[in-house]
């Protein structure tokens, strides 16, 4: 089974920080939030672009699986 195809866990790291209290954050304290939270997705969606690319690149050496 590919890693892609597992499921997920509950309880990931996004979903904490959804259910997290805003409420005693500061001004400044939710741009830093903001600003660490727009940095991450910005890595991630690097990885996602790079993962992309690889699969594109093995679907063209290899063929595409199960087609």
């Amino acid at each position: 089974m590919d890693d892609d195809d597992r499921p997920r866990p509950k309880g990931d790291a996004a979903g904490k920080l959804a259910a997290e209290d805003l409420g005693p954050y500061s001004q400044d304290e939710l741009a830093e939030r903001i600003a660490l939270l727009e940095a991450e997705i910005e890595r991630v969606k690097s990885h996602r672009d790079k993962a992309a690319a690889h699969r594109s690149a093995a679907d063209a050496l290899f063929g595409k699986a199960g087609g």
